[in-house]
């Protein structure tokens, strides 16, 4: 049985599964589907041509699937936000559906996005993902499974985020982090994500071995194709493969490593 305040204005043909709670002042515009078990907080905007998963909680304020800051847009073109299951948006997230044909801008499960967090359109979030408070994530932007951003952090468009990488709050994103490093607030990567890694259940011996890529790739002073080359040259396990497939896919280019830490061996902080 569905919870609806009397103030909320639901288009017709809306789906709505069971077990939703809807407080007052929602409005949830035409094809829109809202899975079972979910909960709209109060004067939260559920923009057209959205799907919203099982069990999600989306707090006051919030607006999700609204149209895009393009000038490009217009708001006849079918375009739509998928939003998975058992993800958590907080007050006043802001997530953006595409202005282009058939596009989509997609949220996977299991994903927190904090107060006032930006998503723009056509981004892809994976599952498992944390965006802490009033970081912008500009349209086009990818970020991988398991990867935790702290606050205040500015994306540019088309950067690329692998998974279980994590960045430190205030930092400005220009180019790529690939999968499992740690960027600090000085702007550089400083090392790899080991607590991430370890969260995720990455044996021990597989953190050793993307530890030692992270150092080769940005401490060891060759240039980004020979230090491929020389990370390839051994018997990379699925993890360092996925490091060096995400580096060679990129267009942007890398974040830097830390000018501070070149030349360390792999046993130094």
């Amino acid at each position: 049985m569905n919870k609806i305040h009397p103030t909320a204005v639901i288009a017709p043909g809306v789906e709505l599964g069971d077990n939703i709670e809807i407080g007052p002042y929602v409005v949830i515009e035409h094809d829109v589907k809202i899975g079972d078990g979910c909960y709209l907080d109060t004067s939260v905007q559920i923009g057209h041509h959205t799907t919203v998963g099982e069990r999600c909680r989306i707090y006051h304020g919030a607006l999700v699937g609204i149209d895009p800051q393009d000038h490009r847009f217009n708001p006849d073109t079918p375009a739509s936000t998928e939003i998975g299951s058992d993800t958590v948006i907080r007050e006043y997230v802001t997530i953006h559906r595409s202005p282009f044909e058939n596009g989509k801008t997609i949220v996977g499960n299991h994903v927190l996005l904090m107060a006032f967090v930006h998503i723009g359109h056509d981004c892809r979030i994976a599952d498992h993902v944390t965006i802490a408070n009033s970081t912008g994530v500009s349209g086009h932007v990818e970020i991988g499974f398991g990867a935790v951003l702290s606050g205040y952090i500015l994306i540019h468009q088309f950067s690329r985020i692998g998974e279980m990488a994590m960045v430190a709050a205030r930092t400005n994103i220009v180019q790529d982090i690939p999968p499992y490093c740690l960027l600090g607030e000085s702007g550089y990567v400083c090392g790899a994500n080991v607590v991430g890694m370890r969260r995720n259940n990455i044996a021990s011996a597989d953190r050793t071995a993307i530890r030692h890529a992270i150092r080769v790739y940005f401490y060891s002073g060759l240039n980004g194709s020979n230090a491929l080359r020389e990370i390839m040259d051994g018997e990379p396990n699925e993890y360092v493969r996925k490091f060096v497939d995400f580096i060679k896919a990129g267009k942007r280019g890398i974040m830097p490593g830390d000018p501070n830490m070149l030349h360390r061996r792999d046993d130094e902080e």
